[in-house]
């Protein structure tokens, strides 16, 4: 079969996002997010979370540049929630321990009422779909929902109620419509033993110990892409305030050469090389949907591992943008302003100016990845920008195999039924107005 190209046939610039995760994917709506997850016995563990709309009360946070703030730091919020869930079941800790012991039967009252709770999730779906004609895409003209082929079958569990966080990725979205924000936990499977994984009630992982990770991590980060560069180039250049555009050039030269390598490192272990597998599902899956063809393991494989809204190239043009900005930015003259005249203090300044404009720098590069970007892929001047990101992308994505495009189906599933609830809701609400129970309160009484 011939391989599609990026951007050929596109019919709909979808606004899904996603990540992989050891041995799954997280995908990223409008209203939800959900996790996707190969369990030890080949099940597919799937599990879903609201977004809770908070354009209503923080408008300010989705105005251009703010809103990639916003979206960075929700981003690494429901990347580490995604991760924890996948470490949860990717490994089955709790078998090594004791074998497990089948689970009871439900009393027949109890099975008969969970199966006619008119408060299920499934069944308010199925009613709402039965009543309306919902319209999903993006297109000029209406996009139908792709049929989804899957090897997952949905597990009845209880809905659980928490908050979780909006995505900027869909600024033209409205808030959901629930009253408070729900995450439904479901276990999914190909087999009799669907809701095995879903008994799980307690994390593998800690919290603390994900907390620490976390923390350590961001501290890595600020180290390796930050200091490091820094110190490098000022023991090869001199003081920062005597060749500020060359320290700087020099500077990000090298933080993105410490990028490049820290990828091609990580990536000869075998779990990163699965993982990048599973990045490459994710785009194959997104270009799938963008393309209006069914969501299908088929379909799905035709198309190649890079996009143009990955993370990766966000982080590189991150890097680029950064360079204008700390060579824009008169740091060096703040520092002479305060009459610091050590070297090392001087550095450490620096070093600090540099992590205080990230938000900054994040911002302008998402104005241009995610929002310019993603809205004409096909434009010449896009492709130009981008394409050193999406050759480096060839580093984080590898070809996935049918059940890494399976998990991505799973979640992508997730995601496309959820938009499908609100636009029927939505329609529902366009064909009731608000003021429609006012009119007969107006109406006058019978003598």
């Amino acid at each position: 079969m011939a391989r599609a190209k990026d951007t050929e046939g596109v019919v709909c610039q979808t606004h899904v996002g996603g990540q992989a995760l050891i041995e799954g994917i997280m995908m990223r709506g409008k209203f939800n997010w959900a996790v996707a997850v190969r369990e030890p016995d080949g099940n597919i563990y799937v599990e879903e979370h609201d977004l809770a709309s908070g354009k209503d009360k923080n408008s300010w946070l989705h105005k251009p540049v703010i809103r990639g703030c916003t979206a960075l730091g929700e981003s690494l919020a429901l990347g580490f929630k995604a991760l924890e869930i996948a470490a949860d079941h990717a490994f089955d800790l709790e078998e090594e321990e004791a074998p497990e012991k089948p689970a009871p039967a439900p009393a027949p009252e109890a099975a008969a009422a969970q199966e006619h709770s008119p408060d299920s999730t499934e069944e308010t779906i199925s009613r709402l779909l039965a009543s309306v004609e919902p319209e999903i895409g993006r297109a000029d003209k209406p996009q139908p929902v792709p049929a989804i082929e899957s090897t997952v079958a949905s597990a009845d569990e209880p809905v659980e109620h928490s908050t979780a966080f909006e995505s900027e990725d869909c600024a033209d979205a409205g808030p959901a419509k629930s009253a408070s924000p729900a995450t439904s936990k479901t276990g999914a499977a190909g087999s009799a033993n669907a809701g095995s994984s879903a008994a799980k009630s307690e994390s593998a992982i800690p919290k603390p110990v994900m907390t620490a990770s976390m923390i350590v991590g961001v501290l890595l980060g600020i180290g390796i892409f930050v200091a490091l560069p820094a110190v490098l180039t000022n023991l090869m250049v001199g003081d920062y305030g005597e060749k500020t555009l060359l320290w700087n050039i020099i500077d990000g030269i090298l933080r993105i050469a410490i990028f490049i390598a820290y990828i091609w490192l990580i990536g000869r272990m075998k779990d990163i090389q699965r993982m990048f597998g599973y990045h490459g599902a994710e785009h194959k899956t997104i270009h799938c949907y963008e393309h209006g063809l069914e969501l299908k393991v088929a379909n799905a494989r035709q198309f190649p591992t890079l996009h143009v809204r990955c993370g990766t190239a966000f982080m590189l043009m991150t890097m680029l943008i950064a360079i204008l900005v700390f060579t824009i930015v008169p740091v060096g003259l703040a520092i002479d302003a305060l009459g610091v005249t050590n070297g090392i203090l001087r550095l450490l300044l620096v070093i600090l100016s540099r992590i205080i404009l990230i938000p900054l720098i994040a911002g302008l590069s998402y104005e241009i990845t995610v929002k310019w970007a993603g809205a004409h892929p096909e434009n010449p001047l896009v492709q130009v920008v981008l394409w050193p990101g999406l050759q480096l992308q060839r580093l984080t994505t590898n070809e996935p195999d049918d059940g890494m495009l399976e998990c991505a189906i799973a979640a992508m599933q997730r995601i496309l039924r959820r938009e499908e609830l609100e636009q029927a809701i939505k329609s529902v609400d366009a064909e009731f107005p608000a003021d429609f129970d006012a009119t007969f309160d107006n109406l006058p009484e019978l003598t």
